[in-house]
């Protein structure tokens, strides 16, 4: 499995909307082959950190996708957001394979 976290610091006056965009994703990604699962994290410490956890079956499966046309869609429609606050939020983005269960 290889799993993809990527965390964004929102502002706190901005994560009820960021949170209501993700429960209203496009889910290009759900279809994607080699996709397992997605999530959204609120850090319970600093609920104005976010991070998205996509699962993958393997770093093949992850890397095709964020080479595919599926990928640049779901990203230029997060550029396009009307909200320019939320747009300029770049990512940490952080990899993993899991190496036991």
């Amino acid at each position: 499995m290889y799993i993809v976290h990527s965390t964004v610091k929102v502002p706190e006056e901005k994560i009820d909307e960021v949170i209501a965009i993700y429960q209203n994703r496009s889910k290009f990604v759900d279809e994607f082959e080699g996709f397992i699962s997605f999530q959204l994290l609120q850090n319970e410490q600093f609920p104005t950190d976010l991070t998205v956890q996509i699962c993958w079956e393997t770093k093949e499966d992850y890397v095709k996708y964020i080479t595919s046309e599926a990928y640049k869609k779901v990203h230029l429609l997060e550029k396009n957001y009307p909200d320019q606050d939320l747009a300029s939020i770049k990512p940490i983005v952080h990899r993993y394979r899991r190496v036991a269960e």
